[in-house]
């Protein structure tokens, strides 16, 4: 049987013209919109798939109105053999469980995924630019119940099975997956290639396959806008707010020449940041919920909080104890006697359970096997699903780290419940619906209000859902680690569960791990970021001015912008931003950064801000306390003197 690469695509809104409505859905009615940057890059892989295994057959799905047609031709005309798309106004409002679900069944409506020995693989992109919760690849392999791989750099077919680069915190592992299978693609691959003409002319010839959800056997039972008690997507968003910035104006250096400009940024700095007068805020009023509305508990004899304590190197992850700051809060908000359990799963790990204890959970379940000394999505998820399953969880945490972004939404299509991805915010609240038929008012509580940034961080979006339990995966460096306490008690139990055979066919060849996760981005006093505008000569002095700082005795670390890890130049686990981490560093040095909101969303809360740029009016000057305009190239080599004799941003050595 001849190999089928399946490419799933989607068409987003330019990042420019997103927009939200008051519903907070995307409004799509005015934005010009393109095949979204990641897909693309799954798309060059399946051609480079194809590039070695002439006789494959490429196809490309997407899901969405009408005009995703002009996407679908695109793909036709870079070498795709056959396009479908599913589109159909029930889908709308179609939460990332209800997109995968709707995916997949289009994809068994087309004959794969019927459990037989078949030769297909299922390439996409990591994440999408108008959600980037990279969910969707992973709901749809575990819908199709096949392995996967994500954050996937390099793959290619070797001997039937797939080897694949996958990037993780602090390094990469070397992976072999059988066929079938799903990956999705990082921007760091090969750069995706242009039309030719006869592609271009393949493209107006080929006609794209529309199929509705009658078409493909898709019930409404689970797609569209959620409603609770009824039908619909498992997660809905219930309210959207703006987000508004209360950092003062910068101080702008002046002068001629990087000297002078250097110079008047240690004056400024010397002197203080500018700062605004806080007005005294008027306490909002609680809004009473009427007494007289009747109060559902759907939590159907749902208790406790599960968290992931994830382990590299053999050491639980920081990620993973900042998890239990909101778990702790959230017991507390719940009723007398709610439990937080973490779940901790490797070979000879039992030690570590421990240290959760004294970091704030009431009981540690230890999975032992030495068959999961490493990280492995299959047997990882159906172990975590067992223990769902056992103990009937209301809540299930994760951090948003590369493994807990595809592990949180697999398990969510296992336990049939919704996942919202890089939480910021995470409260017990309530919710008021009013049922279409019968027109009652009636209040669901209590509810996880899982609350995101999201559309450019421009607006904090509140999302609940219905279903136990609900799962939310927490964007790293967000909550601070709980203190630790030796003497809290706590139980420590053991759990086996039940894998064959079928959750170990995929391999891991090799693992690289430098600096485990990254973590030291989180204790540094002083960050030196770059972005696309130190690209000239790949950060080296965004380097050397860390560097620098550190000779001096500085606790300091590099980081840098997503596009600076997309192009390759630096690894993931130094990422600032929305899908990178959060970091709150007394000083924070953005160099070449544009001020995207998305990178802004993971330093805004540092406590002092420096930005370079050659832009005047680039957006990173109105998120900062002090600002040259000025070269990449001439004003560092001036700052990193100034350091080397001795100016450290106010900073003592260690």
């Amino acid at each position: 049987m001849a190999l089928t690469i399946i490419s799933l695509m989607k068409q987003v809104p330019l990042p420019s013209e997103m927009r939200m409505g008051d519903d907070g859905l995307m409004d799509r009615t005015k934005a010009k919109s393109i095949i979204n940057i990641d897909c693309a890059f799954g798309l060059e892989a399946g051609l480079q798939i194809k590039a070695d295994n002439p006789d494959a057959k490429l196809i490309v799905c997407s899901m969405g109105p009408p005009s995703f047609n002009a996407s679908l031709k695109k793909a036709i005309s870079l070498g795709y053999d056959e396009a479908y798309l599913l589109s159909d106004r029930r889908l709308g409002g179609s939460d990332t469980y209800a997109t995968g679900l709707a995916i997949s069944t289009m994809l068994k409506h087309l004959g794969y995924g019927k459990g037989l020995n078949e030769d297909f693989v299922i390439v996409a992109g990591r994440q999408t630019s108008d959600g980037d919760t990279a969910h969707v690849p992973s709901q749809v392999a575990e819908f199709m119940k096949i392995p996967q791989g994500t954050f996937i750099e390099t793959a290619s077919l070797v001997d039937g099975r797939i080897h694949a680069k996958r990037i993780i915190e602090g390094g990469y592992q070397m992976m072999s997956l059988p066929l079938p299978c799903a990956m999705s693609f990082t921007p760091t691959g090969i750069t995706p290639r242009r039309s030719s003409l006869s592609g271009a002319i393949k493209s107006n010839d080929t006609e794209i396959k529309m199929f509705n959800i009658d078409d493909v056997g898709l019930s409404t039972e689970f797609i569209g806008l959620g409603t609770p008690g009824e039908s619909g997507s498992p997660t809905i968003v219930s309210k959207v707010a703006t987000i508004k910035s209360e950092r003062a104006p910068a101080k702008m250096s002046t002068g001629h020449g990087e000297k002078a400009l250097v110079a008047d940024m240690l004056e400024n700095f010397k002197s203080g940041k500018n700062t605004i007068e806080v007005k005294e805020k008027k306490a909002k009023k609680v809004k009473k919920i009427d007494d007289s509305l009747r109060v559902i508990d759907f939590r159907n004899g749902a208790s406790g909080i599960l968290t992931w304590a994830e382990v590299v190197k053999g050491q639980i992850t920081r990620p993973s104890l900042e998890l239990l700051t909101p778990a702790r809060n959230l017991a507390n908000s719940l009723e007398e006697g709610t439990k937080v359990t973490s779940l901790i799963i490797g070979k000879n790990v039992g030690e570590l359970a421990k240290e959760l204890i004294a970091h704030g959970a009431d009981e540690v379940i230890v999975i032992d096997d030495d068959r999961l000394e490493e990280y492995r999505i299959l047997p990882f998820s159906e172990a975590f699903a067992q223990v769902i399953k056992k103990n009937n969880y209301e809540i299930a945490l994760f951090a948003a780290t590369t493994a807990g972004r595809e592990l949180a939404p697999r398990i969510g299509v296992k336990t049939d419940s919704g996942v919202t991805a890089d939480c910021t915010e995470l409260l017990i609240g309530e919710h008021v619906h009013r049922n279409r038929e019968t027109k009652e008012r009636v209040v669901y509580a209590p509810i996880l209000e899982s609350r995101r940034p999201t559309y450019g961080e421009s607006k904090l979006a509140t999302i609940i859902g219905f279903v136990c339990p609900q799962i939310s995966t927490a964007r790293a460096g967000t909550f601070a680690v709980p203190e630790r306490d030796e003497n809290r008690d706590g139980s420590i139990t053991t759990f086996t569960p039940t894998l064959d055979e079928g959750e170990f066919v995929s391999d891991i060849i090799e693992t690289v791990i430098g600096e485990a996760g990254g973590a030291a981005l989180f204790e540094a006093d002083i960050i030196v970021a770059g972005g696309r505008g130190t690209s000239s000569d790949d950060m080296k002095l965004v380097k050397d001015l860390a560097q620098a700082l550190k000779d001096q005795g500085i606790n300091t670390e590099y980081a840098a912008s997503r596009v600076m890890v997309d192009e390759g130049v630096i690894e993931y686990a130094k990422q600032i931003g929305q899908t990178g981490k959060t970091v709150r560093p007394k000083v924070y040095i953005a160099i070449g950064i544009s001020g995207a909101i998305q990178h802004v969303a993971g330093m805004k809360e540092s406590e002092t801000i420096i930005s370079i740029n050659q832009q005047a009016t680039a957006s990173i000057f109105s998120h900062s306390d002090f600002g040259i305009v000025g070269q990449y190239e001439d004003v560092l080599p001036e700052l990193i003197e100034q350091v080397k004799a001795g100016f450290t941003f106010g900073i003592k050595a260690n």
